[in-house]
């Protein structure tokens, strides 16, 4: 297991890119892509950014926090962040299917690298479900589907 824990200025600095991604977000009147809630905005941008920050130490590339929602989250990776250790990687039916997509979990600065999977080969029909309920089924990509957190050439 990878565990990547952050500094304080790095917690500083990508709390701060949560921050400015929501003030945006608030700006622009964005609404949720995929029809979440806005009862956690703040935490979802702050833990997501912190999360960017712990893969980018973690494949020594580095991270501005700045970006288009469009664009990869860390070099041309894209992250996943559950506060849970057991939680499975999600992808939507639009997620970039050559894209490397990684599952980081933990919350206020303590990560773990879980692994990645390419989005092509996370849109299996066996992980389509909506485990919360709540109308809102994605791919649920379990752990044990995932290439294990090592480092690679990127």
């Amino acid at each position: 297991m990878i565990e990547i824990t952050l500094t304080p200025a790095e917690i500083m600095f990508g709390a701060s890119a949560g921050v400015m991604r929501e003030v945006a977000n608030i700006k622009n009147g964005a609404k949720h892509k995929y029809g979440a809630t806005d009862k956690n905005d703040w935490q979802m941008h702050i833990e997501g950014a912190l999360a960017e920050m712990a893969l980018a130490k973690h494949l020594n590339i580095y991270w501005s926090g700045k970006g288009a929602i469009t664009l990869p989250d860390v070099g041309d990776q894209d992250v996943r962040v559950s506060a849970s250790h057991n939680n499975r990687l999600i992808l939507h039916p639009d997620d970039h299917d050559g894209r490397r997509y990684w599952l980081v979990t933990g919350q206020y600065g303590s990560y773990r690298i879980k692994g990645w999977i390419l989005g092509r080969d996370g849109k299996r029909d066996e992980f389509w479900s909506d485990p919360s309920g709540s109308g809102r089924p994605a791919f649920f990509v379990p752990q044990c589907a995932l290439t294990p957190g090592v480092v690679f050439n990127v």
